[in-house]
């Protein structure tokens, strides 16, 4: 079973992580996964930058991709999940992650597989955190939100299989992106933070002399 799955789906963990490997990987990417809980705002640029080069997104309305919806509107975005409210109110009511375990078979066996080592038979106890944690501290409400992550994930495999119509949708997140540049962001920065008018001056190079007003190389002169 694992080296029939390795041969289809793999995990690379990318060590020290920076622009030159973002470089490689960010524009190589077909789907975007941003699936922090709503309103932990753990949701930040990186998104941006896979929208930016034609990769759709999956994710919940947190963060970065609420203004990513906004702008590409419902159909070219992949959105699932509670929202804000709806984790406040299921906090108000109590949650308790066992409750959506027992009652989601998909979901039960595949947390007892992780607890009871069928995927590491070399230690069967291995992975036994993984599904206390996801059992007992879910801080994170993984498994109030995973119903609707996998449904979403179903349309996502369909959409995927009609290259047209993913193309189409790469396209508009493309053209959709440009909100997101740093021009307009600093912009927007300089008015209503900094409280300074931007300028479009072009500032010369470092190797550059930059070029004086007329009285002030008199006045060098005159030094």
């Amino acid at each position: 079973m694992i080296q029939s799955l390795a041969k289809k789906l793999k995990i690379v963990f990318l060590e020290n992580y920076r622009v030159s490997l973002a470089e490689k990987v960010v524009p190589a990417t077909d789907l975007s996964e941003q699936i922090s809980l709503a309103g932990t705002e753990a949701s930040g640029t990186g998104n941006m930058k896979f929208m930016l080069n034609g990769a759709l997104t999956i994710g919940t309305l947190d963060g970065a991709n609420v203004e990513m919806k906004d702008e590409v509107g419902d159909d070219n975005i992949f959105i699932f999940g509670m929202t804000v409210d709806d984790v406040n109110k299921l906090h108000e009511k109590g949650y308790t992650s066992k409750d959506y375990y027992e009652k989601n078979p998909e979901l039960k066996q595949a947390i007892d597989q992780i607890k009871d080592g069928y995927f590491s038979p070399w230690d069967q106890d291995c992975f036994k955190d993984i599904a206390d944690a996801l059992l007992y501290h879910d801080r994170f409400c993984l498994l109030a939100d995973y119903e609707a992550y996998m449904e979403c994930q179903e349309r996502v495999s369909a959409l995927y299989k009609d290259p047209d119509a993913w193309s189409k949708k790469c396209l508009m997140n493309i053209a959709g992106s440009g909100k997101f540049s740093s021009d307009r962001t600093i912009e927007q920065y300089a008015r209503e933070i900094w409280g300074v008018e931007p300028t479009r001056t072009k500032l010369p190079a470092p190797h550059e002399v930059p070029l004086m007003p007329k009285d002030g190389a008199e006045q060098q002169k005159k030094k």
